[in-house]
Formats: C-alpha cells, sequence, structure tokens
C-alpha cells in the first residue's frame, strides 16, 4: 500500500506521515511503502522515533527519489535503511523508492539509464546496510 502519491512537483500540500498512517494503520496489511526520500518527507523518520507502530507491521520507506535524476550514492541510501531499522528493528525494514518511476502514463520525468542506475545503487546500499545490520561487515 503506498501512502503518497509521487510526481515531480513542490509537494507543499501533501498530508503528513502521521496523518496519513492514522488512516493506513487500518488496513489489513503487512507492510507499508511511504515516501522517505523526497525533500518534502525526508524529516518524516522521526515520527517513527515518536511512535509505535504494530509489532507485525512491515515498514517500506522509499530511500531513493523516483522523481529527480540526482543518483543517490550507496552509503546514503544505507544510511536511511539503518535509520529505519534502529528505529522498528532491522527485521522490519525493507527498501524502496519513492513510488514508480513510471506515475504517469507516457510520461517519465527520469530517464530509463538513470531510473536502472538509481535502482542498481539501491541494491548497493541495501548490500552495505545489510552488512552492517546484521553484522557481516
Amino acid at each position: 500500500m503506498s501512502l503518497l502519491i509521487n510526481y515531480e512537483g513542490p509537494h507543499h500540500c501533501d498530508a503528513s506521515f502521521e496523518t496519513v498512517f492514522g488512516i493506513a494503520r487500518k488496513a489489513r496489511v503487512g507492510a507499508l511503502l511511504f515516501e522517505a526520500a523526497n525533500p518534502r518527507h525526508a524529516h518524516e523518520w522521526t515520527w517513527f522515533r515518536d511512535n509505535t507502530i504494530p509489532d507485525e507491521l512491515i515498514i517500506i520507506p522509499g530511500v531513493i527519489d523516483s522523481t529527480t535524476n540526482f543518483i543517490e550514492h550507496p552509503l546514503l541510501i544505507a544510511e536511511r535503511i539503518e535509520r529505519f531499522a534502529s528505529l522498528v528493528g532491522r527485521e522490519r525494514v525493507i527498501a524502496g523508492s519513492d513510488c514508480g518511476f513510471g506515475t504517469f502514463a507516457g510520461f517519465g520525468p527520469v530517464d530509463p539509464e538513470i531510473a536502472w542506475a538509481k535502482l542498481r545503487s539501491l541494491g548497493e546500499g541495501a548490500a552495505i546496510a545489510s552488512d552492517r545490520l546484521w553484522g557481516r561487515a
């Protein structure tokens, strides 16, 4: 379940994670995907610091922004993953993207080669975080 719709725009009218989670928590799902990489929502990790979620819930924070052609560094991605893992537990975090790269049919603000590079960086960052979180590094 994606909590927010991603697009290349100001996002200044987006609902807060707190508001959206209050509604989404009523759904019978095992995991929640939400934006956490774009500049409008990157600060909302603090909600997890100050609140608790159901023990069985897995979170899938977006750790790469799907609307920008900037390729996130694997170390930044690892940092984002580790931050969430420190708040809810390493076994309850799956790294994701802030929505998809083709939000609207026929419109893609991110060049396909860049999208693949961003996903490659996501994989590298997840490997770094996994090594650190599970004691393999």
